[in-house]
């Protein structure tokens, strides 16, 4: 009856980094830390999650002798979002109140 939920992107920070970078060219880590209540490592362990599962690049740099570590999300990752908020959608539409 409905559509499977990705389980990679059913998790609150995982789909949040996907949120943000749906709309953005790329990310650094510091932005998304600052607009996800989650802690520097969690949000690193879930990047790379995110990462394996070819969803989005991250591109490790310098700038000004400090690391940099920006975020982009693929193709892949676009596609994966996408059917996900498609599925999700199904539930809300089934079991919106008339």
């Amino acid at each position: 009856m409905f559509r499977e939920l990705d389980p990679l992107l059913h998790t609150q920070v995982r789909l949040s980094i996907m949120s943000l970078l749906i709309g953005v060219k790329s990310a650094e880590f510091s932005f998304l830390l600052e607009n996800i209540s989650t802690t520097k490592g969690n949000l690193s362990f879930q990047l790379n999650k995110l990462k394996e599962a070819r969803y989005i690049q991250i591109n490790k740099s310098f700038r000004d002798n400090y690391p940099l570590t920006t975020c982009m999300i693929t193709k892949k990752g676009i596609d994966a979002y996408e059917k996900y908020i498609d599925a999700i959608s199904e539930y809300f539409r089934h079991f919106k109140r008339k």
